[in-house]
């Protein structure tokens, strides 16, 4: 018998049948078509196309040789400048008691779900992972339903809806913003209604704030200003300061949950055991800020916003159903409008769209399903990010920060996207 293929009857029925996280399996798929000769543009998987600032780099190379196995919870220095961070930038009052350090923030996320008894509550659409960690768990989904007229948001009244079916259940509600798939983000007024609710039930809000560093303007807000007692913040290095590969999350988790964060360092010690030691070292230099960080950041905004907001605009001329994006580097449209023209060509569900505009203009995106969406509804998520973020930082270093990045630019720094974008619109007709 091949032992490759064992069969799974001891498999976990939590996770027989999950197929790979979509948007790896989507990135494996471009890259083999890309081998075979394919012209494909790559606007699957979400990876910053910024560099990592130089100077975490260079604090990387430095440390390079610390080798030693660091606390469980993680290196106290890089833990204290992560609640200097929140409390520099959001007015946060957390020591360095308050953070934990994981390789990556996915799993920071699954190790909370396992340790705390609860529902998760998911809008809908959401980022791939969170409903499979849940289920892999063994964790209740409850998805919580969005629309696309209030830019797929949550709002406090479908909340209570739910919640108020079984008021003292204990329940895990997902807040990620600015958002992932649909680059859309909350306000203050709305981060205060959803508090208010959040607090009527005693709901753990998780809000993953990975793509905060990236709001277009520079004003992100944590809900953990209205809620402090029941918000624990998700980010790390992978999204605002484009060390995806490098594999470091941060979870800031109020006193008031402690224990919550006690438990969580129990399991990391029986699982991964301890962050990388280099790793976190070169990750102080990044939460500490400074000129060069805040540069970084501001051209990365800059080049963003300009980029997404014209995809969008382009879309939106074709017919389709899309806003200009607020914050990271994600479109969510929408082709429901032109469903008609659509059947014609015999595309009846979003993965039957996303693998003829594949086949057939060469731009890799996900189906809508894939985020929580009905297989029916003709939504995809575009990720804007198939360029040489380093190539197009420092072009946009030269153009006075008074002036908007115009298409010029976008089509000599950007130029994977713009041929994409200009493909699917030729493909529409």
């Amino acid at each position: 018998m091949n032992t490759n293929q064992q069969p799974d009857i001891h498999l976990n029925l939590n996770v027989r049948g999950l197929p790979v996280s979509a948007t790896l399996a989507i990135n494996e798929r471009s890259n083999e078509l890309l081998k075979e000769g394919r012209q494909v543009y790559k606007l699957g998987l979400g990876q910053s196309p910024f560099p990592v600032p130089q100077p975490v780099v260079d604090m990387l190379k430095v440390n390079a040789h610390q080798k030693d196995y660091l606390p469980v919870k993680g290196l106290m220095e890089l833990r204290n400048t992560v609640a200097d961070y929140y409390r520099r930038t959001q007015g946060l009052d957390y020591s360095g008691e308050d953070i934990i350090i994981g390789p990556g923030s996915k799993e920071l996320m699954f190790i909370v779900q396992l340790v705390y008894y609860g529902d998760l509550m998911i809008p809908t659409p959401s980022w791939v992972s969170y409903a499979p960690q849940a289920q892999i768990i063994g964790r209740q989904v409850k998805w919580i339903d969005t629309t696309e007229s209030n830019k797929w948001l949550i709002t406090p009244e479908e909340i209570d809806k739910e919640c108020s079916k079984d008021p003292s259940r204990p329940r895990i509600l997902i807040l990620n913003y600015p958002n992932n798939p649909t680059g859309y983000t909350y306000g203050p007024e709305q981060l205060e209604a959803l508090a208010e609710v959040a607090r009527k039930y005693k709901i753990v809000v998780l809000s993953d704030e990975i793509y905060g560093e990236l709001h277009h303007e520079g004003k992100h807000i944590s809900i953990a200003r209205y809620y402090p007692e029941g918000t624990i913040i998700s980010s790390g290095l992978s999204k605002w300061c484009g060390a995806g590969g490098w594999r470091l999350g941060t979870f800031a988790i109020p006193r008031t949950l402690r224990w919550l964060l006690d438990k969580m360092s129990v399991v990391a010690s029986e699982t991964y055991t301890a962050t990388s030691a280099p790793i976190q070292y070169a990750a102080v230099s990044a939460f500490k800020g400074g000129l060069a960080i805040e540069n970084y950041l501001w051209q990365s905004r800059r080049i963003v916003k300009a980029l997404g907001t014209w995809c969008a605009d382009m879309l939106i001329e074709k017919g389709v159903g899309v806003e200009r994006p607020m914050g990271g580097f994600y479109l969510f449209p929408d082709f429901e409008p032109l469903r008609e023209k659509l059947e014609k060509k015999g595309i009846y569900t979003s993965s039957e769209l996303c693998e003829t505009i594949l086949n057939e203009a060469g731009v890799a995106m996900l189906p809508g399903s894939e985020f929580g969406r009905p297989e029916k509804e003709l939504t995809v998520r575009l990720a804007y990010v198939d360029f040489d973020g380093a190539r197009a930082i420092t072009a946009a270093e030269q153009i006075p920060s008074e002036e908007e990045l115009n298409g010029e630019y976008l089509r000599t720094y950007c130029g994977n996207v713009v041929k994409a974008i200009e493909k699917v619109c030729d493909w529409i007709g």
